[in-house]
């Protein structure tokens, strides 16, 4: 592959071209409810050409591979018709590399009936759990990535890229009442991951259950805890879109607000984007510009010291890239997207955070939110009082809303334990999802956060 490749680049008559292909094998299977809803499996090739001219990018997808001279072409008149400028693009060092994944369990080598005969079983540990049980919804999923990727300063990688992961989710109801828990795994991983998950069957199924009985919070201000998984996606939500350097350049407001230096929070905050997190789903060694990933602090001790870079973005911004352009295929070009977002530990036990609260909130998992600038709103999965320093009774419809600037301010304590969950789902930017991404944290305490409720 990586003479036909070189062949092919040198027809460029660009200032910079690559190509990336890509072999997918997957599958999936799913129930909705007792009835299998969907069961197939796919394998697909293609690649993508992009050239640059001028400051101007040009593009050529293909699903042949037999005339990629051609396509080098294509994307070079294409870039020649738009560029109008300088072009920048951060200087990196030429890299040849070869990875190989290592399956425990391959999932390529797994019929897809017994893909199908593990979902059914964790299908029927939820619909027989409890006679509130209306529905439920359980999905698998797998991908095999080989990726091959060269550009015109003598880079070339090839790089396996494994995902796999089941969803499970039960719906409860009583009268107008419905309730749903969700649990899943997901990972860079063979397919023992998906095995043996019956423990989160039933705990979807009984939070499902559990949720009619329980009220909904009060509105108001609370010191508010985080569990992992939702300080997590809080980092990644919240701010690490913020962190993002495209939606930087090209947004005067969040060049105001995102300056490098500036205080954001107290001396215990770090939150940090690392794509080298051995296990993770966002964890690759290059990314789609075959620039090394990287452990990027974008808050430390409480003051903005980075943001996440593609090469042209650094170049633009006089920074360093961070193995951060991300595409979610090859029919799309790369973008500057996160990899494993994180806050950092502190050094505070669960204990310890809830010790000195009269009335708060212990704020669990997510199921959905929006951001828009620097606010947000998340709607936790579920959450608990706290009282009198106690973890009280469970209540729902937990929506927690604020400004990210003055939340991340708000912060007093960090657990002293990482937790990195291994979720399905995945992120969304610019018509590409969902793009394999890991998050997490310790447990997050926040003094004033308001939660929305009756």
């Amino acid at each position: 592959m990586r003479e036909r490749m070189d062949k092919a680049l040198r027809v460029s008559n660009a200032e910079y071209t690559e190509i990336r292909i890509e072999s997918v094998n997957s599958s999936w299977a799913s129930f909705r409810g007792e009835e299998l809803d969907s069961i197939g499996s796919s394998r697909t090739l293609g690649g993508i050409v992009r050239a640059l001219v001028k400051g101007g990018w040009g593009y050529a997808t293909f699903n042949d591979l037999s005339d990629l001279e051609t396509r080098v072409r294509a994307a070079c008149q294409s870039a020649s018709l738009v560029g109008k400028e300088e072009s920048k693009l951060a200087q990196v060092e030429p890299v040849v590399d070869l990875l190989t994944a290592t399956l425990e369990k391959d999932f390529r080598e797994v019929p897809l009936s017994e893909k199908k005969s593990v979902i059914e079983a964790y299908n029927k540990i939820v619909l027989g759990y409890d006679d509130k049980i209306e529905t439920s919804n359980i999905g698998y999923s797998d991908s095999f990535r080989k990726v091959w990727y060269g550009n015109s300063e003598g880079t070339y990688i090839e790089d396996d890229r494994p995902d796999v992961g089941v969803v499970i989710s039960a719906t409860a109801r009583e009268g107008d009442n419905v309730q749903r828990g969700f649990e899943s795994v997901a990972g860079s991983a063979g397919f023992q991951i998906v095995e043996g998950q019956q423990e989160k069957a039933e705990a979807a199924a009984r939070r499902a259950v559990d949720l009619l009985c329980a009220p909904p919070v009060t509105g108001g201000k609370y010191t508010v805890i985080m569990n992992p998984k939702l300080a997590g996606v809080f980092a990644h939500e919240a701010f690490g879109h913020l962190s993002e350097s495209d939606f930087v350049y090209e947004n005067e407001r969040m060049k105001e607000l995102m300056v490098l230096g500036k205080r954001l929070g107290s001396d215990i905050l770090n939150i940090i984007d690392d794509g080298t997190i051995q296990g993770l789903r966002g964890t690759h060694k290059y990314d789609d510009e075959g620039v090394k990933t990287r452990k990027n602090y974008l808050i430390k001790d409480g003051i903005l010291v980075g943001r996440l870079h593609c090469r042209e973005t650094a170049a633009k911004m006089s920074e360093q890239p961070t193995g951060n352009a991300r595409a979610i295929g090859y029919k799309h070009q790369p973008i500057v997207r996160m990899t494993n977002t994180y806050i950092d530990k502190g050094d505070a036990t669960f204990e310890d955070m809830i010790r000195d609260v009269k009335q708060g909130l212990f704020a669990v998992d997510m199921v959905g939110g929006q951001t828009s600038m620097e606010m947000f709103t998340f709607s936790a999965a579920y959450g608990y009082m706290i009282r009198d320093g106690k973890i009280a009774e469970l209540v729902r419809d937990v929506v927690l809303t604020g400004n990210v600037f003055e939340t991340l301010m708000n912060i007093d304590m960090m657990g002293d334990t990482v937790e990195c969950p291994p979720a399905g789902g995945g992120c969304g930017k610019g018509g590409q999802s969902p793009l394999p991404v890991g998050f997490g944290g310790p447990y997050v305490r926040i003094q004033n956060l308001v939660v929305g409720g009756r």
